[in-house]
């Protein structure tokens, strides 16, 4: 599910983005619990199996966390440079 929320959060929003299938499976499964977190709070329901419902929930967190990690990634890669 992870795998498949990740890589409808890419197609959702194409871009070069540094890493490749392992940060897109890692924030696909991030975006899943993190989705699940805020589809519960709202009571929209949470990741409870593989369902279309619970697709939808896991690939939105996944979308929140990819955005995320494009405005954190830029500011940590400068830092690292010393910039």
């Amino acid at each position: 599910m992870g795998l498949l929320a990740g890589i409808l959060a890419k197609w959702i929003m194409p871009g070069a983005d540094p890493g490749g299938l392992i940060v897109t499976t890692l924030i696909g499964i991030a975006g899943a619990i993190v989705g699940g977190m805020i589809g519960t709070a709202f009571g929209f329901g949470s990741v409870t199996g593989f369902d279309v419902r619970s697709l939808v929930i896991a690939t939105g967190g996944a979308v929140l966390l990819l955005y995320a990690y494009r405005v954190v990634s830029p500011r940590m890669w400068a830092t690292s440079r010393g910039a």
